[in-house]
């Protein structure tokens, strides 16, 4: 075998890069460099070559696009533009024996998209030695061979093309053979052995002779074969072929055993010189998996998977031989045709993900490329989405597509999408394939919080305990992560002046309103506050919602009696006709409760009385009557205790005591100085001297006012002056006028009251009712001033009659 390695000549001259540049009218370009040479050679500056912008081909993403899976055998250096070798370059690998040696693909760019076509053409350089199909040639020549005759030795192979491919050969030097080289159609070099002395099998019957293969490379590459010649009798005709050179066209995907073609070679001789056997006598590596050859009959079949994308052309040579070693050689040409076994394979060159959901229609995510490896219209693809997705996919450049939006996208809505994309060739069938993308949808802080509620209603009771919860309002985000996290807080206000966040707190992470402070129903019952809830996006979104809180009542209140009212250690009597008869009024019990509703539904309750059976009090009304009519047993001085209870739970209630004298004239009651209190101390006597000085001083006066007023009302006669005054409403406690439906004061009632001026002591009164069960003015007691001077001349406890007055009072509730 020749010589393979490299001279360190050669190595340097193979290291020389000869690059040629050329510009193609569509801002293709294209190179020429030898193969084999180092990764990371520089093939040429493309980036200048093409007008590109060296500082944005990174930005750009810039790259080198190869179709389906070969090798990327040049890459891009983005830092300068250079285009550089990234794989080792073989011409003989890719190209095989075809002249022109080209690897075609595209440089990309993005944004906008672009792309360029590169050819990049391989010189061969002389990395491969002649070889010979066989180590040993074995020749048998008959000894009846004449001079000149001639016996064609099978060529020997170079993987290398033009100048570096075989071209002579040197015979090593005998006594019976010359070389002569010659040029067969294909212009391939074979060599003869041409007899220039006749052989004597008697003399030599076998001899070897060394034949070398040169090629035209630099440096000089060799092979050798061994020619082993057998002398034998006659045999003077080779075997003949039918044609020079046979064609074929086989279809991809052809079953193993599928017959090519029939070879036909003949031979005149007769017997053993005539049988002619068949054999490949040049046939590529690649080619001897796919074929074989019927040595007897000369028939090639199909041996292995045949694949259009793998080769489309195979050339091998056919040596026919005959019983005694003359061949002859022929040219089979066999052609692939494609069909269509390739589907459509799609590529994702780029892809924005996710997508914010605020991009406009029409926005670039992606970028689709398609290729397939079949030829013709069985390469011709169409792209679609079939989904109802606002994504549609755009023609660009050649094979690639661009992947937009067609709508507005709503992460609230939809937040991922699987789109399928589709690829179909137009192949007879068609063949497709589809690839899913996912794309995930970013949020953006566009939903404010929304509150489940449109307002909120809390009740607490009053009187309740600081920092417990009132109730809790909650508001939910679309949005997502800190754009959908709600904070509450309480908007700024006033509550009966004071500031908002007094009366109530809110939890800022879970919306729990609370209570800062004790209520009291009886200072206001009910208020509203503004709670905000606004998320943590950038701006944030925030929306509002109103909380009435609506105080309820209890019962802390105890009832407040109005009339009698209590003054210290003084009583009030009031003076009942002896002629009263049954359920007539003689007194009424006034009471109010501050709190409300059923807590201020009063009720009246004799709790002790002198003579149970003679009165009784209204249950709800408070008004005291005769039960039967009074009689002459019946004692004198009646002295009543009335509670006055509410209907809260627990109830809580008031007493009073009511003094109560049965008489129709003063003068009968002597001992009605025995009803005043047992308090009373030695100072009474002085204070009763004053009051008598002081009455009598004006009492003329009183005389003269009173006949004038009875002069001029007569219809209305009074034992005394009828001054009528109404009880002030300063009288009232605070806040019973906001007892509004269920407060305690409802119908209206009017008094004549007779009382003494001075004391504070004691009192003494006679009652007036306009009600229809009030005893008639006539059956009223009728004295005249000077019999009450009489009577309380006598008592210690009523040194004189005062004036009266007339009060205005409300029944209670369910009179």
């Amino acid at each position: 075998m020749g010589n393979k390695g490299f001279s360190p000549l050669g190595l340097l001259c193979g290291c020389v890069v000869f690059i040629q540049t050329l510009h193609l009218v569509y801002g293709d370009v294209t190179y020429s460099i030898q193969e084999e040479m180092k990764r990371g050679s520089v093939i040429g500056n493309i980036a200048k070559d093409l007008g590109l912008e060296v500082g944005r081909l990174s930005s750009r993403n810039a790259r080198i696009d190869i179709e389906g899976n070969r090798k990327q055998f040049c890459d891009i250096n983005t830092r300068n533009g250079d285009l550089v070798v990234a794989e080792r370059i073989d011409r003989e690998e890719l190209c095989g024996e075809k002249v022109s040696c080209i690897i075609r693909f595209e440089l990309v760019l993005e944004g906008p998209l672009e792309m360029h076509h590169v050819l990049l053409h391989i010189q061969d350089i002389n990395d491969n030695a002649p070889i010979f199909p066989k180590d040993l040639v074995r020749i048998e020549i008959s000894e009846s061979a004449v001079k000149g005759a001639r016996f064609p030795i099978n060529e020997a192979n170079d993987a290398d093309i033009n100048e570096n491919d075989v071209q002579s050969y040197k015979l090593e030097r005998n006594d019976n053979f010359d070389l002569k080289v010659n040029t067969n159609a294909d212009g391939g070099k074979y060599s003869e052995l041409i007899l220039y002395k006749e052989l004597d099998r008697e003399e030599k019957r076998e001899m070897s002779l060394l034949l070398t293969a040169l090629d035209g490379g630099s440096p000089q590459r060799s092979g050798t074969v061994v020619i082993q010649i057998t002398v034998l009798d006659a045999n003077d005709n080779a075997p003949v072929f039918s044609q020079a050179v046979y064609k074929a066209s086989l279809p991809e995907n052809s079953d193993v055993d599928t017959v090519v073609v029939r070879l036909s070679a003949t031979d005149v001789d007769e017997g053993l010189n005539g049988e002619v056997s068949y054999e490949f006598s040049r046939i590529s590596d690649l080619a001897a998996k796919l074929f074989a050859v019927n040595q007897k009959t000369g028939v090639i079949q199909v041996s292995g998977p045949i694949d259009f994308e793998e080769g489309t052309t195979y050339e091998m040579r056919i040596e026919a031989k005959d019983g005694y070693g003359l061949t002859s050689n022929a040219k089979v040409i066999i052609d692939i045709t494609d069909v269509n076994d390739n589907a459509p394979v799609i590529y994702l060159k780029s892809l924005t993900n996710p997508i914010p959901e605020n991009v406009s229609p029409g926005t670039e995510v992606g970028i689709i490329n398609v290729q397939d490896r079949d030829s013709e219209n069985n390469r011709q693809v169409r792209c679609s989405i079939q989904q109802n997705v606002p994504f549609k996919l755009v023609p660009s450049i050649k094979n690639y597509y661009s992947l937009v939006t067609t709508g507005q996208l709503d992460r609230e809505v939809v937040s991922d999408y699987n789109i399928t994309i589709t690829a179909t060739d137009e192949g007879s069938p068609p063949l497709s394939s589809s690839k899913t993308i996912q794309l995930s949808v970013a949020d953006v802080n566009d939903n404010p919080p929304v509150f489940e509620e449109q307002s909120y209603s809390a009740y607490v009771a009053e009187n309740n305990k600081p920092g417990s919860t009132l109730c809790s309002v909650t508001a939910r985000d679309q949005d997502w992560r800190q754009n959908g996290t709600v904070i509450y807080s309480l908007l700024p206000g006033e509550v009966n002046g004071a500031p908002v966040s007094s009366y109530l707190s809110v939890n800022g992470d879970t919306g729990v309103i609370h209570v800062v402070r004790s209520f009291d129903y009886e200072q206001f019952r009910t208020f509203k506050v503004h709670v905000m809830a606004r998320d943590n996006g950038s701006p944030p979104l925030s929306s509002n919602v109103t909380v009435s809180v609506f105080l309820t009542d209890l019962n802390d209140n105890s009832p407040q009696i109005l009339y009698p009212a209590p003054e210290g250690n003084s009583f009030m009597t009031e003076l009942v006709p002896k002629a009263a008869h049954g359920g007539s009024l003689v007194s009424k019990v006034i009471a109010v409760d501050a709190d409300s509703g059923q807590n201020a539904w009063l009720s009246y309750h004799i709790v002790k009385s002198t003579d149970p059976g003679l009165f009784t009090i209204g249950l709800h009304s408070g008004e005291i009557r005769t039960q039967r009519d009074i009689s002459e047993s019946d004692n004198m001085k009646q002295n009543l205790i009335v509670a006055v209870k509410d209907n809260g739970q627990p109830s809580l209630s008031a007493t009073c005591a009511m003094f109560l004298l049965i008489s129709d004239n003063l003068a009968e009651v002597p001992e009605l100085k025995d009803m005043s209190h047992d308090e009373r101390n030695s100072k009474l006597t002085s204070y009763l001297i004053i009051a008598l000085v002081s009455v009598s001083t004006f009492f003329l006066t009183f005389i003269i006012v009173i006949l004038g007023v009875r002069f001029c009302r007569r219809r209305k006669p009074r034992l005394l002056f009828d001054g009528a005054v109404a009880i002030p409403s300063a009288y009232l406690p605070p806040n019973y006028a906001e007892v509004d439906g269920t407060g305690t004061l409802r119908s209206t009632y009017n008094y004549d009251a007779y009382l003494t001026t001075g004391s504070r002591t004691s009192d003494f009164k006679f009652v007036r009712s306009y009600n229809d069960n009030t005893l008639p003015a006539d059956q009223t007691l009728r004295k005249s001033p000077t019999d009450f001077a009489d009577v309380f001349g006598d008592c210690d406890g009523f040194p004189e009659v005062g004036t009266s007055f007339r009060f205005q009072s409300a029944s209670p509730v369910g009179d």
